[in-house]
């Protein structure tokens, strides 16, 4: 059985599971309607799409989003808006759409959220994701409620916090909720049960879908180490409540406590499949989480991750001028500079950097970190580019390789140096009113404690390289313009 031609919104398109599901519809016929605050980066991915710019939290944008839309994917949540704020902005938000979807005749709605027994204490941030269940089902529009506990797939957010405090702790000081139950499920399982939604119209409700194993979190990170030839040792300590967890999260890696603390304090939730009947219609047989395990860790060593918890991180236009943070395992470094010049201009300048010709700032430097690399057995400088002024996905620039390129508007970098993580380098060019901005961000995924102590010692030195190099594109850039 398959689903007919149908014209179908994703809200939250620019999520990590956003990102994965649309080649997955597309490649099924459907066409997508793709929602974001920021339409343009979703314009310049997925440019078969329609993409639209719409907010949860304002009416009057969602009309033009739902019109002649049949069903809604509904994956979008506001934990970023702080510690508590969150859950009312998620209810708000959710009530916003269906009640405009109600109105736009929008014939089914199609929520991710997480696992948990209603009736115990949830945690703050499991019932919030409840309540936006219900508030979605409470306007008219008949709702499928997927229910799933930590997903498991290269570049989720929970998967890269687990890996991270697998990664960096040969020993471990483990709070309670490390022996909490909890059911993991790959993304390619979460995938097929959405995209299954489709020709499936009879279920409605919640569907609570998890994989075949029922594992504690001491369980999944034992496992996880096995797999990468790791020995853990962990050592219970009954003092350590979520909240103090999510404090010493905060210290033994780049999560802030402030996105930690809501998603540690859910782990003191059983979060397992209580009613499985809802999802046996589906007829399909999730992974075992150690297979779901080795896909994912065989992913990020290939390089190949199709989308990652970052994604709707970096939207132009809302960052400071100069601003570094860490979430979630990566620190993110992002400096900006408007440009009198239009954006093709300015990429251009962007797509000249590297090869015979150098960087525009701090070139020496550039060329004493590429000396060095060469001597630990890396890949060194390689000055040599296929195009003087043109740069295709696969080429190696200097000790980097080109991962994306949107023109005019994106420049994505992946290092392929010697580091104790993993790096990229990424430049963003907006149309804005006047000319352009510039924004070039550097994101750093550090391994262990030497990857921590790596970014830490050298940021001095990058922050200077980076500083001047996107002054000097924008000015290369107006030069150019004639401006």
């Amino acid at each position: 059985m398959h689903a007919r031609q149908m014209n179908i919104l994703i809200v939250g398109a620019s999520g990590y599971i956003g990102g994965r599901l649309i080649p997955l519809l597309q490649a099924l016929g459907h066409d997508l309607v793709l929602m974001s605050r920021d339409s343009r980066p979703l314009a310049a991915r997925f440019p078969e799409a329609r993409a639209v710019a719409a907010d949860l939290l304002e009416p009057s944008t969602l009309p033009s989003a739902l019109d002649a839309v049949e069903v809604a994917y509904y994956l979008a949540h506001s934990m970023g808006a702080g510690e508590r704020g969150f859950a009312e902005r998620d209810r708000q938000a959710a009530r916003n759409f269906a009640q405009a979807a109600k109105r736009a005749g929008v014939s089914r709605i199609v929520y991710l959220g997480g696992l948990g027994d209603d009736s115990a204490d949830l945690s703050h941030h499991l019932a919030s994701r409840h309540d936006t269940g219900a508030e979605l089902a409470a306007h008219g529009v008949p709702v499928t409620e997927f229910r799933a506990a930590v997903i498991i797939g290269s570049g989720s957010a929970s998967f890269e916090i687990l890996r991270h405090l697998t990664e960096r702790l040969p020993i471990m000081i483990t709070p309670r909720w490390v022996s909490t139950r909890c059911q993991p499920i790959g993304i390619r399982d979460v995938l097929d049960y959405l995209a299954g939604a489709l020709e499936h119209p009879e279920v409605a409700g919640v569907v609570e879908i998890g994989g075949p194993d029922v594992l504690s979190y001491g369980d999944m990170m034992r496992t996880y180490a096995s797999q990468r030839g790791l020995r853990r040792l962990m050592i219970p300590v009954p003092v350590l409540t979520p909240r103090l967890s999510s404090y010493w999260v905060n210290l033994v890696s780049p999560v802030p406590a402030s996105i930690a603390r809501p998603l540690i304090e859910g782990l003191r939730n059983e979060v397992v499949v209580r009613d499985p009947g809802p999802a046996r219609a589906f007829g399909h047989q999730p992974l075992p989480y150690a297979e779901a395990l080795r896909r994912a860790i065989d992913r990020i060593d290939r390089h190949d991750v199709e989308s990652t918890w970052f994604d709707a991180l970096a939207t132009p236009g809302k960052a400071s001028l100069s601003s570094v943070t860490s979430r979630e395992g990566m620190f993110v470094e992002r400096r900006q500079r408007s440009v009198a010049a239009p954006p093709e201009e300015v990429f251009a300048e962007v797509e000249h950097v590297g090869g015979d010709t150098g960087w525009p700032y701090a070139n020496r430097l550039w060329r004493i970190r590429g000396l060095m690399d060469r001597v630990v057995g890396g890949v060194g400088m390689r000055l040599a580019r296929r195009e003087p002024d043109r740069l295709r996905v696969g080429d190696a620039l200097d000790f980097w390789r080109v991962e994306e390129v949107r023109r005019p508007t994106l420049l994505r970098l992946r290092a392929e140096m010697k580091v104790p993580g993993r790096a990229w380098l990424q430049y963003e060019v907006v149309e804005i009113e006047g000319g352009s901005r510039l924004v070039q961000t550097a994101f750093f995924e550090p391994k262990g404690l030497p990857g921590l102590a790596y970014w830490y010692l050298l940021y001095p030195v990058h922050g200077l390289i980076f500083r001047g190099t996107v002054r000097i594109l924008a000015e290369r850039a107006r030069r150019r313009a004639g401006t």
